[in-house]
């Protein structure tokens, strides 16, 4: 697929604007009727698993943020705020079929896709990442561990 240009992405009528004026979760909703839900998860489980960045989607997923990913800044397309953004979509669309993403997403070298993993795990209540979600309880970041034993809990209260 053929990345848009920083400023297709900022323009793209119906989803992005220049100041984004959506939310997050606005933005996630409105493509999910554009292109289905299975197909927005299956976007956000390609980054997830170090896939060819969609700048497309990645425009739906972070704004006028993606445009400086996409330009090069942050760790470009292969850094780790597109797994993060992958990652916060999957709180408002999701598929079973993510699950194996999100788990292996808990071991990821970034923090904040760790915490974002956890925050979907107890969002979507994905039974699989137990064990990986007890590792995390000793992990080095503050938030992650506070993320994981959320997620725990969920899951505990839910019998996943």
């Amino acid at each position: 697929m053929v990345p848009l240009s920083a400023d297709a992405i900022c323009e793209r009528v119906g989803s992005v604007t220049r100041t984004w004026e959506l939310t997050p979760r606005q933005s996630v909703e409105a493509e999910c009727r554009r292109r289905g839900d299975d197909t927005l998860v299956a976007g956000c489980v390609d980054i997830l698993d170090g896939g060819a960045v969609d700048g497309e989607l990645l425009g739906v997923l972070a704004g006028p943020a993606a445009a400086t990913v996409l330009d090069g800044a942050e760790g470009g397309p292969t850094g780790y705020w597109p797994r993060v953004w992958a990652l916060r979509a999957l709180l408002y669309a999701w598929s079973d079929d993510a699950a194996p993403a999100v788990v292996l997403a808990l071991d990821d070298p970034s923090w904040r896709v760790r915490e974002m993993a956890a925050r979907v795990v107890a969002r979507r209540v994905v039974g699989p990442a137990f064990d990986a979600l007890v590792d995390l309880r000793h992990d080095p970041t503050p938030r992650v561990r506070a993320a994981a034993d959320r997620a725990l809990t969920v899951l505990v209260e839910e019998r996943a």
